[in-house]
């Protein structure tokens, strides 16, 4: 089999384009550029042979103040009057040519009217393949185009800081490195629909708060509210690679700046974060919008700073306000010139203003190739936590299933992720279906512990499944599955099932890591995230093993809540009121698992396959490692080689990681199939940032290299001099 690859029929019917530079992208239905006085007009800015640096030079030139200032802010949340596709809208100026701009969520696909609802983005890590991101990337934002919208709010690469975090199951995790690959690998797909990718929340996004009530954010240490105190070196490590990846390696379109405020200055106007780094050091050259109400909490810094766009509707950017600070004398029209011009320079570099409207049109939407990429998805990111060889189940073999719990469900995330599937498949229906006539399929929803566990106590086999909900505007209380006072009580659900029957598989469908204190007693368990619309048959599929289970964690699930890094601090989590000090620094997820010598339940990497690997052979030069994989076992299989590097310590007080993930590939492999795997080291697998120099350094030194199947499952170790140092 040798590497994993994506089905390539997935994206039939979708159009590609690079949208790098002027010319537009060919439109839904294959039409590409008409006639100029057909669309943007006979002004001298409408011609597509100009560069988009000239074009809008050209149209700055031609507009008023007023014009200018009108296109700084959205206009409408939902769309227009009229029912326009959008959740967001920036009307145009026609008489100049200027196309109106229409948004959309998200990052399981689009809020408008139905969709397909694919797996959240935590799944998504979960397949370790950036392919895949990249596909689903491109089918979520050729659903984005038919629904008549020109930009995407996604991806979001927020760092799982902490697993009670109410939005952490739409980012992609605990590691920095995964999240770039797999953030900018979506970008490229979603943008190779000429739809703009609008990468959030722009930075340290790590918390919605306690104590909330939705809508609103927690009363404690709120998403509105919430000062991140983090210091250089985290930041740069931890919060900003994937964003630095998106710009550089992406060419991201737009980028959405979060509430929060960071080191004291609010996201949205943050000359550090937004003029120095983002645009200065990356070269961003897209636009900068605000996240939706009260992420911008001034006029002039903001626009100083280098938000170009207030969403959804004027408030800080409204005429009154900007010509107000013209009039004292703060801002220019030069400052205006620049915010607008980096918004109209991407809506010419992505071809708006020579191409029809996007129209909407669900009869365009191919719903079962993109079912087929959710489907795939899910099953690639499903991990399966533990298993005693139960799975995968045999139909021939069984003659009862006991299903219990969050079974006629599916489970997903709320908020900017809630989206209304065009179909969906629950797991009951899924494992009817699988398991044939000759298998008796029992259900019960568990809110009767003890008919659960006689129901259980008489079948072949028990399948209970947990579901965890989580949305935007306020953290969960707690990582158990449930929480004081929730109901039903699905831990002891499940201790009671797998005490009544010792063949009992659990599944999760949780956003994020859950404790697990029950999971000895069980035969099997299996961590199956928020799966999507087609999650009901994936989860089926993998557990009679039409396929093999390819997820591995994303984020580490801890043995105790005390273990996490936030743990033991209010100052650090949710903060004194409105001050969240980022007390771990780099120490996040596995590292500090590893600094700390503290065993996880189940560690960042882990993942259990139907087959058996060996990895073998490994050697290292200067520039990566090499080695073999080889498959030991009777059944093809996933499995996904980790490289990490050990750093040594720079200086005194200056922490490294024990292991830190510089690399990954995922391979499919045949029974018996061995594969020689080549892992690249990048320009930074041995940088830390130097705070005093200020720059990525590389300390003097001997680095351990290890590669395996998890972060606490090492199979191959190496050593490797650099600037240097020296190995004894």
């Amino acid at each position: 089999m040798g590497r994993l690859k994506v089905a390539p029929a997935a994206l039939a019917g979708i159009v590609l384009c690079a949208c790098g530079g002027s010319e537009p992208a060919a439109s839904a239905g294959g039409a590409g550029i008409v006639a100029r006085d057909a669309l943007c007009g006979d002004h001298a800015w409408c011609d597509p042979g100009m560069t988009p640096e000239a074009r809008t030079a050209l149209l700055l030139d031609a507009m008023t103040l007023g014009q200018k200032i009108s296109l700084l802010a959205g206009d409408d949340v939902f769309g227009s009057v009229t029912g326009e596709p959008a959740n967001g809208t920036s009307e145009g100026i026609p008489e100049l040519g200027i196309p109106t701009l229409y948004f959309s969520d998200g990052p399981v696909g689009p809020r408008k009217g139905r969709a397909t609802a694919h797996p959240s983005p935590a799944l998504l890590a979960s397949t370790f393949d950036p392919e895949l991101a990249r596909e689903t990337g491109a089918v979520i934002a050729n659903e984005v185009r038919n629904k008549g919208a020109h930009v995407v709010h996604g991806p979001a690469v927020d760092i799982m800081r902490t697993p009670v975090a109410g939005r952490s199951f739409e980012s992609y995790g605990e590691d920095p490195l995964l999240s770039a690959r797999m953030g900018t690998a979506w970008i490229q797909g979603a943008q190779s629909q000429g739809v703009v990718a609008n990468i959030k929340h722009y930075t340290a996004n790590n918390q919605e708060g306690q104590f909330g009530i939705l809508p609103l954010t927690g009363l404690v240490g709120g998403r509105f509210i919430v000062n991140a105190v983090v210091d250089e070196r985290s930041l740069r490590e931890i919060y900003l690679p994937a964003f630095e990846d998106a710009v550089r390696e992406g060419g991201v379109g737009s980028v959405m700046c979060a509430y929060n405020r960071v080191n004291g200055a609010a996201a949205c106007s943050s000359e550090s974060l937004l003029t120095d780094i983002l645009r200065g050091e990356w070269g961003f050259d897209g636009f900068v919008l605000t996240d939706y109400f009260f992420a911008q909490k001034n006029t002039t810094p903001a626009l100083r700073a280098g938000t170009d766009l207030e969403m959804p509707v004027p408030i800080l950017y409204s005429a009154a306000a900007i010509r107000l600070q013209m009039a004292l004398g703060r801002v220019d029209e030069a400052l205006i010139d620049e915010r607008l011009g980096n918004i109209l320079r991407t809506m010419f570099r992505f071809g708006f203003f020579d191409q029809p409207p996007f129209e909407e049109n669900d009869a365009a939407i191919d719903q079962e190739a993109h079912a087929r990429v959710a489907r795939e998805v899910a099953e690639q990111g499903t991990v399966l936590l533990q298993n005693d060889g139960l799975l995968p189940l045999r139909a021939e073999d069984i003659g009862s299933i006991a299903v219990i719990g969050a079974a006629d469900r599916i489970v997903s995330g709320g908020g900017s992720s809630a989206v209304a599937p065009f179909r969906q498949t629950n797991p009951l229906d899924g494992i009817r279906e699988r398991a044939g006539d000759g298998v008796t399929v029992h259900f019960t929803d568990g809110s009767d512990a003890d008919a659960a566990a006689a129901l259980a106590a008489e079948a072949d086999v028990a399948i209970v499944f947990a579901a965890v909900e989580l949305s935007e505007g306020v953290d969960r209380p707690c990582l158990a599955l449930s929480c004081r006072g929730d109901r039903p009580d699905q831990d002891a659900l499940i201790e009671r099932v797998a005490a009544a029957n010792p063949r009992t598989v659990a599944v999760l469908q949780s956003g994020t890591p859950v404790l697990t204190p029950w999971r000895d007693r069980l035969a099997a368990l299996i961590q199956a995230w928020y799966p999507g619309q087609e999650g009901g048959a994936a989860i089926a599929r993998v557990l009679f093993g039409d396929v093999d289970p390819g997820g591995r964690l994303a984020a580490t699930f801890p043995e105790r809540e005390a273990d996490l890094p936030t743990a033991g601090s209010v100052a650090a989590y949710p903060g004194l009121l409105i001050r969240a000090e980022y007390r771990e620094g780099v120490l996040i997820g596995y590292r500090w698992y590893d600094e700390k010598a503290i065993v996880p339940a189940f560690a960042f990497g882990h993942g259990l396959s139907y087959t058996t690997f060996a990895y073998e052979d490994l050697a290292v030069d200067a520039d990566g490692v090499s080695f073999t994989v080889h498959n030991t076992g009777d059944r093809a299989g996933t499995t996904v080689p980790q490289l990490y590097v050990g750093m040594p310590d720079p200086a005194p007080g200056i922490v490294q990681p024990p292991l830190q993930l510089k690399g990954f590939d995922k391979l499919a492999l045949a029974p018996g199939e061995r594969a020689d795997v080549r892992i690249p080291f990048e320009a930074r697998s041995f940088a830390y940032w130097n705070a005093a120099a200020d720059a990525w350094t590389t300390a003097p030194g001997c680095y351990r290299i290890a590669v395996g199947a998890s972060s606490r499952d090492i199979r191959l170790e190496g050593r490797l001099a650099r600037a240097g140092g020296a190995c004894e």
